[in-house]
């Protein structure tokens, strides 16, 4: 079991998030990595109960675990987002708090999924310059999806906003009105895999696939069912914006204005890319495409890693990640 020190702070536009600071059995002996988390989650998703999960392999390697807690979180309060707003006030501020309370002037970080994409418009604009070194899991500057995907977010998304302005997961298992009922019967009309409801529920929200952030068979059912507590609020204004994202092949503005792979990135920050083979939200090609960018701007200097075997989630939460992911994620914050 892990304990947390909780850290509030004020993002730039005054919208209150909070960082938790691992407590590890014995002081760190290197810097602060920061660990960004998808949407409609929080920081517990590093935290799978496993025998070993990526906080005791970051401890190990002597890290001070930070992790953020930005508006897209269920630690915060409900609210309409999108990868701008939470790109230009949430991340930098957090980068900001994590130097000050530390007194290290760079840190380095893990981020994940739309947690992902949002640090990466951050780092594009040369908002974070204090983070050295970034890794990077399943998306980050070009949003790859199936064409399933797309046909369904493009023809899914105006008809759930003429019903509700959110989505919640959780509904798989708590479904307080008539509206969130009603999605979990479509749900369970679609999909039949060997899931919880809530994890079925998952995979109609943010993908297609059965299941679509994660390959059953790398889970433990301790892990399937803690799945259950994990997953909250997502406001379908995030959708709209991913959905302009996906259809330009990178991530744009939310008013469609500003392509942010135009131009040259306002970062030196190192990355390493990760991705699943098998992710069905968004797939492989993403993250490849992004490491491309990159290196064509700094040749041999970033790094892209993918797994035969691997989704989504799994990546942090499979039973075995602590020997097939992790160690290559300990090398690169090394390097």
């Amino acid at each position: 079991m892990h304990f947390f020190d909780v850290f509030p702070f004020e993002s730039y536009d005054g919208f209150k998030c909070n960082l938790w600071r691992l407590q590890p059995a014995k002081s760190p002996t290197k810097g602060p990595v920061l660990l960004v988390h998808g949407a409609g989650v929080r920081s517990n998703i590093f935290n799978a109960p496993n025998d070993k999960n990526l906080l005791d392999a970051l401890t190990e390697a002597g890290y001070d675990v930070w992790l953020e807690n930005w508006r897209g979180s269920m630690e915060c309060e409900n609210n309409e987002w999108n990868l701008d707003i939470v790109a230009d006030n949430d991340h930098p501020a957090a980068v900001e708090e994590v130097c000050r309370l530390t007194g290290y002037s760079t840190i380095k970080a893990i981020i994940h999924c739309q947690g992902s994409t949002s640090f990466m418009i951050s780092a594009i604009k040369g908002l974070i310059p204090q983070v050295t070194t970034i890794i990077s899991n399943a998306v980050s500057l070009h949003p790859v999806v199936s064409r399933a995907s797309e046909i369904k977010i493009k023809g899914l998304v105006p008809i759930v906003k003429l019903m509700t302005s959110y989505l919640n997961p959780h509904w798989g298992d708590e479904a307080p009105d008539l509206k969130s009922k009603l999605f979990r019967s479509l749900v369970n009309l679609t999909h039949r895999e060997n899931d919880t409801s809530v994890g079925k529920f998952v995979s109609f929200t943010y993908g297609v696939g059965h299941p679509a952030l994660w390959e059953l068979n790398n889970l433990t059912d301790t892990t399937k069912n803690w799945i259950r507590e994990e997953f909250g609020y997502v406001p379908m204004s995030f959708f709209d914006h991913i959905t302009k994202c996906i259809t330009a092949g990178a991530l744009v503005s939310a008013d469609g204005k500003i392509n942010y792979s135009t131009s040259a990135p306002k970062t030196n920050a190192r990355f390493a890319f990760f991705a699943g083979k098998l992710n069905k939200c968004f797939r492989s090609a993403s993250q490849v495409n992004t490491f491309n960018f990159f290196d064509a701007y700094q040749p041999d200097y970033h790094k892209l890693y993918l797994y035969d075997t691997y989704s989504h989630l799994d990546i942090f939460m499979g039973k075995n990640a602590y020997k097939d992911i992790f160690p290559a994620m300990i090398y690169e914050l090394k390097n």
